[in-house]
């Protein structure tokens, strides 16, 4: 198996031929390690009760190029792993906040992606044996994403919905 690095998350994944999404960069092999944790997620709920955090941790560590859905994307995902980690919010409220935050979205602005966007990548969750060692490779990773975009954390505190 030749592995690539992933030009998002800077991961190794397989190099092979497939879809991406359109405006998440990475590699067809991370974004299929991406739709293989999916599937385990919606397919479990012992797994799916992390799902809002391989989201966001996942859109964080592939911010694409500079567009208003690149930024939009970005900046949600980045107030939501705030919430969660630096304010004790649950998953639900820190939902909430995502779409509250959307409706003044013209206030976001690029964030230059920082050189490494964590050393946790979907790869380590993907790895994981069961629903246990899965709950703490995304707490992982949501934690590495998270400080790696150390730089901007004063402007993503400035861009927390009213109340949170």
């Amino acid at each position: 198996m030749v592995s690539i690095p992933c030009p998002g998350c800077g991961g190794l994944f397989e190099d092979i031929q497939g879809p991406t999404h359109r405006y998440l960069e990475s590699c067809p092999g991370c974004w299929a390690a991406y739709g293989e944790v999916l599937v385990r997620e919606y397919s479990d709920p012992a797994y799916y009760s992390i799902h809002r955090l391989t989201v966001d941790s996942y859109a964080v560590q592939h911010p694409g190029q500079p567009s208003p859905q690149s930024i939009q994307s970005v900046a949600v995902h980045l107030i939501s792993l705030c919430l969660v980690l630096e304010h004790n919010v649950d998953v639900q409220r820190a939902t909430a906040a995502m779409q509250m935050a959307v409706k003044t979205k013209g206030r976001f602005v690029w964030l230059t992606p920082p050189a490494s966007l964590g050393t946790v990548t979907v790869a380590e969750v993907r790895a994981a044996q069961n629903a246990e060692q899965h709950k703490q490779q995304v707490y992982a990773w949501t934690k590495s994403a998270w400080l790696a975009w150390a730089p901007h954390h004063a402007t993503i505190h400035s861009w927390l919905p009213e109340g949170f």
